[in-house]
């Protein structure tokens, strides 16, 4: 499982997350609730080992992706190429695979060979989607952007996370409440900086629409 014990949160002085408590075990798809600034992209980059809590701790015990949607993952002056060869490395994959998969997944063609500083978003999030499901993590992290491109594309991002791959834990920040219904199990919803797990995601959504 992934737990957070007491996490907390401070930036100059202003806390962001207060005595956060939850835990994800295999097999949750926990949607991640929450006005705008309420922290669900901070918990999402701790949990993720991208930044470490002001107080508390993160107990990982199963293998966790970076966030997908974080701008921070890549190397801007690599080629999406580079980039793929450096994830192999860093995770002990065959770099011939990997790539074979990345160019399948992400559809991006000749853009690949550029580097991924002149990516637009929707490129980038394409690439870091096709990477994350490369390398097969126990736990992945969304972080808002989980349908870009076409809707061919959706739905094969779609299949991948949710039908191929539902024994894998989910962590998923949005602000859509039908995609939540949808395809998660559990709901947490960030509130000045207290996260409350719900096991029924109405009963989540129903708080969410209050706030």
């Amino acid at each position: 499982m992934i737990a957070c014990e007491h996490v907390q949160k401070v930036y100059k002085k202003k806390a962001v997350l207060r005595d956060v408590n939850f835990s994800i075990h295999p097999g949750q798809r926990i949607g991640l609730l929450g006005r705008n600034g309420a922290g669900k992209s901070t918990l999402i980059k701790l949990v993720g080992g991208v930044e470490m809590p002001t107080a508390g701790r993160i107990v990982r015990q199963m293998s966790c992706s970076w966030p997908l949607g974080f701008g921070g993952g890549f190397q801007g002056s690599l080629t999406g190429y580079d980039n793929a060869r450096f994830i192999a490395r860093i995770y002990n994959r065959d770099y011939r695979d990997l790539r074979v998969f990345v160019e399948d997944f992400s559809e991006l063609g000749r853009q690949l060979r550029m580097p991924v500083k002149t990516y637009s978003s929707g490129m980038r999030a394409r690439l870091a989607f096709a990477l994350s499901l490369a390398i097969e993590f126990d736990c992945y992290l969304i972080d808002e952007v989980i349908m870009v491109g076409d809707q061919n594309f959706q739905k094969k991002s779609q299949a991948e996370f949710f039908e191929k791959r539902q024994e894998r834990a989910l962590l998923f920040a949005s602000h859509g409440p039908e995609f939540i219904r949808q395809f998660c199990n559990r709901a947490i919803v960030l509130h000045a900086g207290v996260a409350t797990m719900y096991e029924d995601v109405n009963e989540a959504l129903a708080v969410y629409d209050v706030l």
